[in-house]
Order: structure tokens, then C-alpha cells, then sequence
């Protein structure tokens, strides 16, 4: 059963007084990403899965290296796997400037294989002077570069917002938490347990200053810049999923907007695996007459999430569901628009629907209830169904051969022996 409002399915209601701004492509996010920083008097605290230092990601990292020189307090926290170390010249260059980084739970060799190092941050969220925040799927990297297969002729499809209101204080106090947690485990390792002490008395009483005093009550009091067209503002709120507190968040609130909608869903997803009570909202939704499209990955990029992704076609073709594989880039999207009684529902965010995102990794999605934002979102979504999809045939998918559908299983299987190995219900 769908959760019967958004206070039940995230723990905090979307709330009005947001200004938002869609940004399709890193080349859109990263100049925004710049711009600010630039303009930053106080704090910018980033978070990434990916950040490769060459092309157009360079111009943050610089960006970054000029705010740590001009006093401004820099902190970066990166994925121990999607990043892993940073470049020794940055590294060199960070620490001239000031720029502090933290890796989380680094993974090396054949401790990849270990299931407590499967744990990823692999959300992508900036926050600057308390004033604006970035999330989305973007990650730091060129939009024509792909880490595993190269060159790419056409940008990855992918989105971020920028965002001012009160969600920006929400995203600020759990990057805050995020460092101190970090920050705890660098002096433990270190053997400096008088300062590992320290950081966990600062991380249970940090609120969202963390320990600044420098930081005046202008940059996080008011909390935004007054949103366009109105006090009011957008309706929006940061939908967090970790491993503590926001176990199934984002989960619950797709679910949510799945239950509401009345005419039409539209996802694009870019690793689309979903668990037994998903599936099932979606094939409800289906059942009720909402026409319900999938925007998913048509390019073969990882073994697992390939082909387990088409273990699952079958179910929705049966349904009338749409699958739309996209095929001139890779689809790294996360996103969706959802109708409904009381608005459009949309989302941007780090999160898969798939084991990984919503089962073992650190995700932050924006969920937004507004008409216009969601028919931007939309726009750009048909354009991408309508003039370079490729619709699978429920005829034709029925055809595969066995070699097919045995790699779809076997993959298949995969996941469930991971899940099972971490001792998650999927």
C-alpha cells in the first residue's frame, strides 16, 4: 500500500520557499558549481561519487583552490572507489591552498570484494556559504568522457538543481555530520584517540555550523534568498537514504508519488533493478490506466546492472508499461514526473532504483510538487523518448535467446548472492 502522504514516506514534509533551477549536463552544473564558489565569503562543503581532475571538472577544482586562498573554508568528500586517491598534483595543490578532503571508505585490491566496503557515498551535493545547494546524478566529470569506455561522441544524459530555501540547511547539516563521521575515522586510524574523542563530542553536538564561528547567522539564519515570484515559493525537500536513519526514504517517497499519480509516470533511470514493492506500485499503477513510461540505460556498461536490468522487462511489458532504452550516450539520469490530485510531483537526485542505491548507498534525491518545474523536467524527458529512444517490443523481447535471457539470470542471481552476502531483503 502506497504511503498515504509525504510526511510518511520521508519524515519531513516538502515545504514551501524555494527558488529551483533544472541544469541538464555537467557543462550546465559545473559553470553554475563555479560561479558560486566564486562568490563564496565563508564555507563550501562538496560531496561527489566521481571526480575526475582533467577536462571540464578542472574548472571546479580550480574554483575550489581559489576559495581556499582567499580564506573561505573548503571541504570535500569523495567515494573511496569512484574516486579513490586524489591526483598527486591536486593533492599538492589543495594543500597549498587550504582545500581539506576526506576520501570515504577507501577500497583497494581485493578488499573490494569485502561486502562492508560495498558501502558508497555516492550522492553529489554542494552546499555554499549556507545559501545555495547543488544535487542531482551529475558527478564530476566531463560530459563527453566515460571512466571505463572512453571518449564519448554524444554528452552523457544526465540532471542536477540548483537550489535556494530551507532544504539548503537540510543538505548542510548532514554533509556537516558526513565530515565529522569522517573526521572521527582519520584520527582513529591516525591513533590520535584524544582527537578522534573530540570529533565525536563535536559530531553530537553539531547542529549545522559545524563548530564555525566564523560562520555569521546571515549565511544559515534566514536560510535563503527569497524565491521568485512570490514569498512562497516551490514546494520541495531532500530526500536523504544511508544506512542509519533514512533507510528507505527515497524508496518510500517514489512509491508515494507512484500511488498518487493519475495519468501519467515517467522515469529515466540509469541502473533500473526495483524491488518486489516497487514493482508492484508500478504495476498498479498500470493496472489503474496510468500510462507509465521507463526512460532506462540502452548502452551496455556493467555486466550486473545490464543485463539484471532486462531480467525485469518482461513483467512490465506484460503490464502495458513503456521501456525506452536510450542509445547515443550513457543515460546516468535519476530522475522522474509523476501527475497527481494536488500537482506534479518531481525528482532529481543521486538514487537508482536499483539494490546498490537503495540498499547500501548514500543517496540524496530533491523531490519538488510543482506544475511547471515538472513539465521542464518532462520536456526534456519526451525529447529523449520521442527522438532518439528505441522502444523494446514485448514480441520481440519475448524472442531472446537463451544465451540472452541466461546472462540476464545469471546477473540476476549476482545481485542476489551480493544482497545476500551483506544480509539485505531485496
Amino acid at each position: 500500500m502506497a504511503e498515504s502522504n509525504p510526511e510518511a514516506a520521508t519524515g519531513r514534509a516538502l515545504r514551501p520557499g524555494h527558488a529551483i533551477t533544472l541544469l541538464k549536463g555537467g557543462e550546465a552544473l559545473f559553470a553554475a558549481m563555479v560561479e558560486e564558489i566564486d562568490a563564496a565569503r565563508a564555507e563550501v562543503l562538496l560531496e561527489s561519487y566521481i571526480f575526475e581532475f582533467a577536462g571540464a571538472p578542472l574548472r571546479v577544482a580550480e574554483a575550489l583552490e581559489r576559495a581556499a586562498v582567499r580564506k573561505v573554508r573548503v571541504r570535500v568528500a569523495l567515494d573511496g572507489i569512484g574516486t579513490g586517491d586524489v591526483p598527486a598534483e591536486w593533492q599538492a595543490r589543495w594543500k597549498a591552498a587550504g582545500v581539506e578532503w576526506r576520501i570515504f571508505n577507501p577500497a583497494r585490491g581485493w578488499r573490494v570484494l569485502m561486502p562492508r566496503r560495498w558501502r558508497r557515498l555516492h550522492r553529489k551535493l554542494a552546499v555554499v556559504d549556507g545559501r545555495v545547494a547543488f544535487c542531482g546524478g551529475i558527478n564530476l566529470l566531463d560530459d563527453y568522457r566515460d571512466p571505463t569506455h572512453g571518449a564519448l561522441t554524444e554528452p552523457r544524459f544526465d540532471f542536477a538543481v540548483r537550489v535556494t530555501g530551507p532544504l539548503v540547511g537540510d543538505a548542510h547539516e548532514t554533509m556537516a555530520r558526513l565530515w565529522l563521521r569522517l573526521q572521527v575515522t582519520r584520527e582513529a586510524r591516525q591513533h590520535d584517540f584524544a582527537k578522534a574523542l573530540q570529533a565525536v563530542r563535536d559530531a553530537a553536538s553539531a547542529g549545522t555550523d559545524m563548530n564555525a564561528p566564523h560562520i555569521g547567522s546571515e549565511d544559515f539564519g534566514a536560510g535563503s534568498q527569497a524565491a521568485p515570484g512570490g514569498a512562497q515559493g516551490l514546494l520541495a525537500g531532500l530526500v536523504l537514504r544511508d544506512n542509519l536513519r533514512f533507510r528507505k526514504r527515497i524508496e518510500h517517497f517514489y512509491r508515494y508519488a507512484i500511488g498518487q499519480a493519475k495519468s501519467e509516470i515517467i522515469i529515466a533511470n540509469a541502473y533500473f533493478v526495483p524491488g518486489v514493492a516497487l514493482q508492484r506500485a508500478l504495476l498498479r499503477a498500470a493496472e489503474r490506466g496510468v500510462k507509465v513510461t521507463l526512460l532506462l540505460q540502452g548502452r551496455y556498461e556493467y555486466f550486473m546492472q545490464h543485463h539484471t536490468s532486462r531480467a525485469m522487462y518482461g513483467v512490465m511489458l506484460a503490464a502495458g508499461i513503456e521501456i525506452i532504452e536510450y542509445e547515443p550516450s550513457f543515460l546516468h539520469a535519476k530522475v522522474a514526473v509523476f501527475d497527481g490530485p494536488q500537482g506534479a510531483i518531481a525528482t532529481v537526485g543521486s538514487s537508482n532504483l536499483d539494490p546498490l542505491s537503495l540498499l547500501l548507498a548514500r543517496e540524496a534525491n530533491v523531490f519538488i510538487r510543482d506544475d511547471a518545474f515538472a513539465a521542464e523536467l518532462r520536456e526534456h524527458l519526451l525529447a529523449a523518448v520521442h527522438k532518439v529512444g528505441v522502444r523494446i517490443d514485448a514480441s520481440v523481447y519475448m524472442k531472446r535467446t537463451f544465451a540472452t535471457r541466461s546472462l540476464a539470470w545469471l546477473a540476476y542471481g549476482l545481485m542476489r548472492f551480493a544482497l545476500f552476502a551483506t544480509r539485505h531483503r531485496y
